[in-house]
């Protein structure tokens, strides 16, 4: 079993029409989605499924455990039965969040050349952890921030090869999550002339879209760690 991951090339696709295929592990398979599984570092989807007047709330979306090609829908509640069309809904303002926070710690890591040992990415604030024992300017880094928002760079992905992708080990930033191997092929962000590396997340498509993104800490973790959190100037919601 497999779900087709609408949201790998589209991350601005909100709902889409599916089919029931499984209940599995407290939800069920679809065989397509535009809802992220939680990876990355960057959470799950929430949102609902609806069939005629029937709606359930999705509150989580994981990678299925029982089959690697699959998604799984968290669902609240009766499961809805194997064979049911639904509609999929994201929630909207969530994977607003998600995809703009995502793209800003990209920026972060075009302005800090250190690999990266941690990371979440949450509607709330998003957070890197940074393999260095050199101490951050707070100041410096909210400059750059604004700086890269403000030039509007484009924002896109492109597929390498594995074999690409071995030949150009500096793309992989993270220490902690490896890019997925066994495909065959890799997803790569790429934000123009900032940034590029492996990363099969949610982005908006250009960096003007993040809009008004504050370092709200810098802290020491250890002796070899340094962490970024961000957060936005105004809630999500507020934005218009």
């Amino acid at each position: 079993m497999r779900t087709d991951d609408l949201f790998r090339e589209d991350a601005t696709l909100l709902a889409c029409d599916a089919t029931v295929t499984a209940q599995v592990e407290g939800g069920v398979l679809l065989d397509r989605t535009v809802c992220y599984p939680l990876g990355g570092g960057q959470a799950g989807d929430t949102g609902w499924l609806g069939a005629g007047d029937r709606r359930w709330r999705v509150t989580d979306t994981r990678k299925s455990k029982e089959h690697p090609e699959a998604i799984v829908h968290l669902v609240d509640g009766e499961l809805p039965p194997v064979g049911t069309a639904v509609r999929v809904e994201v929630d909207a303002a969530r994977r607003d969040a998600h995809r703009r926070f995502h793209t800003a710690t990209h920026l972060l890591c075009a302005l800090l050349p250190y690999p990266v040992d941690g990371c979440s990415i949450t509607e709330a604030y998003a957070r890197l952890d940074f393999h260095t024992d050199q101490p951050f300017d707070k100041e410096a880094i909210q400059a750059g921030l604004n700086r890269l928002v403000a030039e509007a760079h484009p924002v896109g992905h492109r597929w390498i090869t594995e074999d690409e992708l071995d030949a150009n080990p500096g793309l992989v930033r993270s220490m902690s999550v490896q890019p997925p191997r066994g495909l065959g092929r890799v997803r790569v962000l790429e934000v123009e002339g900032v940034d590029l590396q492996p990363c099969g997340g949610t982005h908006v498509s250009n960096t003007a879209e993040i809009g008004a993104v504050v370092v709200t800490k810098i802290e020491k973790k250890s002796a070899k760690t340094r962490r970024v959190v961000l957060g936005f100037a105004e809630p999500a919601a507020g934005r218009g």
